[in-house]
């Protein structure tokens, strides 16, 4: 099997009824208010056009581009590799269920170096196995504060050797970031690009 058709299969099996009619679809440009011109030029200045998630966030202009400086430095130059800080965001966009942000990531980890059996599993609500050991320590430090909303000493303690406090921090820092899309994503119930299968299932409530 290759290394994307396992998605395939899953996908065939998912809900493609998770999310109904799309809340807050994006803003036509004869419709926006100024600082909403303002802040969508800007963001197309500084990351191309506006999509799924900022188009949601446009509805409050000045979030847009204080949301965009933590996205700039958690993606793009936290102090975590690509393989890891991507691991993080699928874990985040497991735990929130979220499509968009997970077909968005897929790719971009298995680019970055993570086994895609890694990412399947996350994808089925299961612990991985064979990870390595810097993944399985991020893992469980991401589950268990997700999850738990603490880290036990054991797990704090191995996560701290692995990444040190900054890069703790830091996988921190894409948590929280990547919930914050999630929640903005989930509730404006923003579809997926035209296309593109739904590769999550909810878990089960």
């Amino acid at each position: 099997m290759t290394k994307y058709a396992w998605l395939v299969v899953f996908c065939l099996g998912c809900s493609t009824g998770a999310f109904a009619q799309e809340r807050m679809p994006p803003i036509p440009a004869d419709k926006m208010t100024d600082a909403q011109k303002k802040a969508a030029a800007e963001h197309t200045g500084a990351r191309g056009a506006l999509t799924g998630p900022w188009n949601v966030l446009l509805r409050s202009p000045e979030i847009v581009g204080r949301v965009r400086g933590l996205s700039d430095y958690v993606r793009f130059n936290s102090a975590l590799p690509p393989r890891l800080s991507e691991f993080v965001i699928l874990i985040t966009a497991r735990q929130w269920s979220q499509p968009y942000e997970w077909n968005a990531h897929l790719p971009l980890a298995v680019k970055g170096g993570l086994n895609p059996e890694i990412a399947k599993a996350i994808a089925d609500g299961r612990r991985p196995q064979g990870m390595a050991d810097d993944e399985e320590a991020m893992y469980d430090f991401c589950i268990e504060l997700q999850r738990n909303h603490s880290v036990s000493d054991a797990t704090y303690a191995r996560a701290v050797s692995k990444f040190g406090e900054k890069g703790l921090v830091d996988a921190i820092g894409l948590m929280g970031h990547y919930t914050l899309i999630a929640m903005a994503l989930n509730t404006a119930r923003t579809p997926l690009p035209p296309g593109a299968p739904p590769p999550l299932a909810p878990f089960p409530r």
